[in-house]
């Protein structure tokens, strides 16, 4: 190694891609670079510390045992750089500043439109967002509080539950002023039939099926119903006129005080009591003003 230096953060994040992946063309779509560029730089490192990182064959890659070594203490020093860097970023935030992940549904169905009523309850704290379905590391991600569905159960952090999960037929008020006679269950048969198909650690999330048989119809066919893979889709062809779908009557509060949907009959299906919305963050900042504060809000 010339001069004992060392590759830069950057070569060294390209090497630590390839060798998590063992393919360059997928480390090069992960940072950001050309597959031939990615070659380049891991050839850079090679030359620099005068070690061969990996055995090429024309159909693949392999860590070498000097690879294995760099990938590993790569691996751990970038990731106490992402830890350190968001600690840093949090500390610079100060009193004023909170860093919230969510996912991009509960932001726009839920607390987007409430964010005028949390700015005047709390003028001093400015909310910024990260917008995912993934579940963040508060150490690593740079975030201070996260809004998740799941079970609660975050090994380090505090959960508190905000509200039960109620899933209920909507349609577009538009379905009605056509001329749509929805006077029953059995009604709905004549509808398309929109709802999410999905399951959450193993919980299927409440479909047609489920839905019916709480009206008391067993002998519903799903086989004509529409299934897609995120509420938003169902609102939106609801919204539409596609047909009727299932949503969670909190997402859907809104839009439907707001007219752009109607609720059909007083049948909803929970879903099973352990899975809900929470507020999780971590036990270290439980303490903390402005989680408190935001804590407050959201429990009302």
């Amino acid at each position: 190694m010339m001069n004992g230096m060392l590759p830069g953060t950057r070569a060294l994040r390209t090497f630590e891609a390839a060798a998590r992946h063992l393919n360059f063309t997928r480390a090069a779509e992960e940072v950001g670079l050309t597959p031939a560029a990615v070659s380049y730089q891991i050839k850079e490192i090679e030359d620099q510390l005068g070690v061969t990182l990996f055995t090429r064959t024309s159909r693949s890659i392999r860590l070498t045992p000097a690879g294995t070594v760099l990938y590993e203490a790569t691996a751990d020093a970038l990731d106490i750089l992402r830890r350190g860097a968001s600690r840093a970023r949090r500390m610079a935030r100060g009193a004023t500043q909170l860093r919230v992940s969510l996912s991009a549904m509960f932001a726009s169905n839920w607390l987007f439109p409430r964010l005028p009523q949390f700015r005047a309850a709390n003028p001093g704290l400015e909310l910024t967002f990260d917008v995912s379905d993934e579940v963040r590391d508060f150490d690593a991600d740079d975030i201070d509080v996260a809004i998740r569905f799941g079970t609660g159960r975050y090994e380090g952090a505090r959960s508190e539950r905000l509200f039960d999960t109620v899933v209920v037929p909507v349609c577009s008020p538009r379905l009605i002023e056509a001329g749509s006679s929805i006077k029953a269950p059995r009604d709905l048969f004549r509808h398309t039939l929109c709802y999410v198909d999905c399951k959450i650690d193993g919980m299927v999330w409440p479909n047609w099926r489920m839905w019916m048989a709480a009206a008391g119809i067993e002998d519903f066919d799903d086989s004509r119903c529409v299934a897609l893979p995120d509420s938003s889709h169902v609102v939106q062809a609801v919204i539409n006129g596609a047909g009727v779908g299932l949503a969670e009557l909190a997402m859907v509060a809104s839009d439907l005080s707001q007219g752009r949907l109607v609720r059909l009959f007083d049948i909803g299906v929970r879903v099973p009591e352990e899975y809900g919305y929470y507020l999780v963050y971590p036990e270290a900042s439980s303490q903390d003003s402005r989680v408190l504060a935001f804590r407050q809000w959201m429990l009302g």
